[in-house]
């Protein structure tokens, strides 16, 4: 099972998403979150398939159901569901992923 937790950022809401392997192809994804639309979008995303894995942004399941209850393109839930999913399917270490913003002014 890949475990992956997420803080938005600005908007402080957590999110936290379990993937479990349920056959060769297909697991099981759990998210919990503070967020009303990720609650919404974890209601109609309960499974997952490998071939997701290899979509591209506009034709992957995630995105297209992300896409219906996210307010902000910028959330992101959407990728980090998908590399819970890489990782649960063993196609990816279990390594943080990292965005870091600082604002600089200007002189």
């Amino acid at each position: 099972m890949s475990i992956v937790k997420v803080d938005a950022g600005v908007c402080r809401f957590e999110t936290k998403i379990k993937v479990k392997k349920t056959g060769q192809n297909t697991c099981k994804v759990t998210i919990e979150s503070d967020c009303p639309a990720v609650k919404k979008l974890a209601q109609e995303l309960s499974e997952c398939n490998i071939g997701e894995l290899k979509k591209s942004f506009v034709d992957s399941i995630v995105y297209n159901i992300c896409a219906k209850y996210l307010k902000h393109v910028t959330c992101p839930v959407p990728t980090a569901i998908l590399k819970a999913v890489e990782v649960g399917f063993g196609l990816a270490l279990p390594k943080d992923v990292y965005i870091e913003i600082k604002e600089e002014c200007e002189e």
